[in-house]
């Protein structure tokens, strides 16, 4: 979810971390996304028990006329590794060998605790001193009363995240009051139609209920609160299904013919939802590719 709503608020992220970012950035010249040439650069990992970073790479203009390529890193997982800063350092500099473009780069961190995080990596040997800094952003210390004054939707991102992040062992009625809580503001703030639908489908389904039946209920209390008859809750109710489905395949015709089908189904859903490549990808734990080839197949 972190992939897909970075792409769809990529200009008020920016925004929300910088104040003056449209006296930096020229937004009207669009955002490019460089997921392809990253993973070139850093290959998936074998290890799928490996901690899971989201990495983003985006171009954009400045007013000054020159490129820039903005790195985001979001460790969606909460597991905060020592060798953290020697990564962003990693990307950095093969970033730079590629392009030799200025560069950004920002962490943004979900973990629970608050202990603070080292925002720079620095080595030295015998005269030789190396010092690299980046931009380090940690949820869970974040104060909600800001968030909410906030007039930046990244900010109900953040919101979001924080409102489950130290708070454990919740039960659905517990997170149908935080959801529908979240909700509430999130509709009460003066944002863009399309940019208030992505928050609350990343509200949805960031924020999950043991029960997919209080999707239903969660539903109707929102048609009581906007005065409609539809929601986003559907687009919940299909990831909720395709994976349902999925299972229920991989239980009866075996594990590899179940994954196979599981794989395909879950990626039709979402392709017929209008989610991006790399959000469909990253939630159905499938190549890039395959959700090209998919997707083309339907065309």
């Amino acid at each position: 979810m972190w992939k897909g709503i970075l792409e769809d608020i990529f200009d008020d992220f920016l925004r929300f971390m910088h104040p003056d970012a449209d006296e930096i950035f020229d937004f009207g010249r669009g955002v490019t996304f460089l997921g392809k040439e990253l993973r070139q650069l850093f290959p998936p990992e074998k290890d799928k028990f490996s901690t899971k970073i989201v990495d983003k790479l985006a171009k954009l203009y400045t007013h000054d006329g020159a490129e820039k390529w903005v790195l985001i890193h979001c460790e969606v997982q909460g597991k905060y590794n020592i060798d953290f800063p020697l990564r962003m350092f990693t990307y950095y500099y093969r970033i730079f060998d590629k392009y030799r473009r200025r560069i950004s780069a920002y962490a943004i961190l979900t973990e629970e605790t608050q202990k603070p995080r080292t925002g720079n990596y620095a080595t030295e040997f015998l005269g030789t001193k190396l010092e690299f800094h980046y931009n380090v952003y940690k949820i869970s210390q974040q104060s909600e009363d800001e968030l909410l004054r906030s007039n930046n939707p990244f900010a109900m991102v953040v919101l979001t995240v924080r409102s489950v992040l130290e708070k454990k062992n919740l039960d659905d009625n517990a997170l149908m009051e935080i959801k529908l809580k979240l909700a509430k503001q999130l509709l009460q703030k003066s944002f863009p139609k399309m940019k208030i639908h992505k928050i609350m489908f990343f509200l949805e389904c960031y924020i999950h209920f043991e029960n997919t039946e209080n999707n239903i209920i969660f539903d109707k209390e929102l048609e009581q609160i906007t005065g409609r008859t539809k929601t986003m809750g559907i687009e919940q109710q299909v990831l909720d299904m395709a994976k349902k489905q999925g299972i229920k395949l991989g239980e009866k015709r075996g594990i590899k013919l179940g994954e196979e089908r599981k794989n395909r189904e879950v990626v039709i859903n979402m392709l017929q939802k209008n989610l991006t490549n790399e959000t469909i990808a990253d939630f159905a734990n499938v190549p890039i590719d395959y959700v090209q080839k998919i997707k083309a197949s339907l065309n």
